[in-house]
């Protein structure tokens, strides 16, 4: 039986996600993310200026004059959502945790596929794979998958990119459009990444706490890895310390933006303390730029 509050909180999201996908993700999301390759339709008259290379020699031959071949656009495409439940999805200094505002935006892209006819699939992972929800169409699918980012209790703590990654490809054997939400908090995926982004349309989308970038000078505090349980006392007061946190929270950044250059993955970056909309939507736009 679910609970009242999260059938409550998953008809929230629905109704604050419609907005936007009504005015604003719903045309962008189709020019943006294309289909398989084009199929046949149908065939028609020859007209003056049309390519002779699509003329069905067969079928004009037995009319006795020329027609063409007419090809569609294989619309249909599949749309996985792969969404990090790992412990530190739990932190949030702000309105919401990294979690909530993950499940959040897996609603808009979901609603978004749906609106154009799409499938959509859920891998929530940890250091395992916890859930798999096998890609459907159609509302009544689109929020039992934003109820199972809501209800669903990890069973494990830590963090595994690479396995969830390695997944995916084996149970998706044909290419999709693939979301891989998470804080990045992890190590030694470069090699699933590179091997998913041949695959599929893989699009990186990082979600950081700002109090994750910088140390308050707020004295001495615990300081405890959301993931392993591991804890350290710390004096925030110092200077040195606080330089040399942001200094390493600097590298991990660039080491990332410089992996996803180099594999050729498009990164949205998302902060708990601003509206996750405008980056979305700045994505969206550029990538329609992209394929004009």
């Amino acid at each position: 039986m679910i609970p009242k509050e999260v059938l409550k909180k998953v008809k929230r999201i629905e109704i604050q996600t419609r907005g936007l996908v009504n005015d604003v993700f719903s045309g962008e999301y189709h020019s943006v993310f294309k289909g398989r390759g084009m199929e046949f339709a149908e065939v028609r008259e020859y007209q003056y200026g049309d390519d002779i290379r699509t003329i069905d020699w067969n079928v004009s031959a037995r009319m006795g004059h020329p027609y063409v071949k007419v090809f569609e656009e294989e619309r249909e495409l599949t749309v996985m959502l792969l969404v990090d439940a790992s412990r530190s999805a739990e932190f949030g200094t702000y309105a919401q945790m990294k979690g909530e505002i993950a499940a959040e935006i897996c609603a808009l892209l979901a609603f978004a596929a749906i609106k154009n006819n799409d499938k959509v699939g859920l891998i929530i992972f940890t250091d395992k794979i916890e859930k798999f929800v096998p890609p459907k169409k159609g509302k009544k699918h689109v929020l039992r998958v934003v109820r199972e980012l809501l209800y669903h209790k990890p069973e494990s703590t830590g963090t595994d990119i690479a396995l969830a990654l390695e997944y995916m490809n084996r149970v998706m054997t044909r290419r999709a459009v693939a979301f891989l939400i998470s804080d990045f908090q992890a190590d030694d995926f470069e090699p699933a990444l590179r091997i998913a982004g041949r695959r599929h349309d893989l699009i990186a989308v990082t979600i950081t706490d700002p109090r994750e970038m910088e140390l308050p000078a707020v004295g001495f505090i615990e300081l405890e890895d959301a993931e392993t349980g591991e804890a350290v006392l710390v004096d925030t007061g110092s200077q040195e310390l606080r330089r040399a946190f942001s200094k390493e929270v600097a590298r991990r950044r660039n080491h990332l933006d410089r992996l996803f250059r180099r594999i050729n993955i498009d990164r949205i970056d998302i902060f708990t303390d601003k509206p996750y909309a405008e980056p979305l939507i700045r994505f969206f736009r550029m990538r329609a730029k992209r394929f004009r």
